[in-house]
């Protein structure tokens, strides 16, 4: 199947036959995608590269209003990707390329946060001393090691609080739509990447369209 490869950062895969590939940036942006993305036709988009730069390139789908119609292969350069192991995608590249261009499409959940990004794999705020609510669940009110999200293909993305104790870490974990928390300054990490400032307060919640992931058998 004919397919459209962006290559982010140090990433790579061998141009074949019916996949044209295009070595842009890490988090790659507006200037380097949105052109390649009206070249795109019906074709696959595979990407390549880490979790942010999965994230940046959905950003960019979402931005444009094409979640709806691009189905979306992913070859991670990581091996311990966070979208690998919550989708059961292959680490190994040629394998993972196998899977992108001749893998089934299936739906499934893109989180978006309130300062404008998106995220496609795993987020996390810690230490934090506050109040976080799942939903209209109350899942931290004090002090944790650490809030982690993910998404979560039923209800949209799944959190769970991290403790330290005598007898090792305690995780409590709560499934919702969205979750928000207010804090001491803290530092948010989505997708590898840590924000680039303390906040006070965030939000992660589901998007109204899912992402398109190439993820079944191929």
């Amino acid at each position: 199947m004919d397919a459209l490869a962006l290559c982010c950062g140090n990433a790579g895969i061998t141009e074949g036959e019916g996949l044209e590939t295009h070595r842009i940036g890490a988090r790659p942006g507006r200037s380097e995608v949105d052109p390649l993305l009206d070249t795109l036709g019906d074709r696959r988009l595979v990407v390549c590269g880490t979790d942010a730069d999965l994230a940046a390139v959905a950003l960019r789908l979402l931005r444009t209003e094409r979640l709806a119609e691009v189905a979306v292969g992913y070859v991670t350069s990581d091996r311990n990707s966070a979208v690998a192991e919550l989708w059961g995608l292959p680490t190994e590249r040629e394998a993972a390329l196998r899977r992108a261009l001749g893998g089934e499409v299936d739906k499934v959940p893109l989180v978006r946060d309130d300062v404008g990004g998106v995220l496609v794999g795993r987020g996390s705020i810690g230490p934090v001393r506050g109040v976080a609510y799942c939903d209209d669940t109350q899942v931290l009110r004090g002090q944790a090691s650490s809030l982690e999200v993910t998404p979560h293909p039923a209800l949209g993305l799944e959190v769970t609080v991290v403790r330290r104790g005598l007898l090792g870490r305690r995780r409590v974990v709560t499934t919702g739509r969205a979750m928000q928390v207010g804090c001491l300054p803290v530092a948010v990490r989505k997708d590898g990447v840590v924000h680039d400032r303390q906040l006070d307060k965030w939000i992660w919640y589901r998007h109204t369209e899912d992402l398109r992931l190439i993820r079944g058998l191929e």
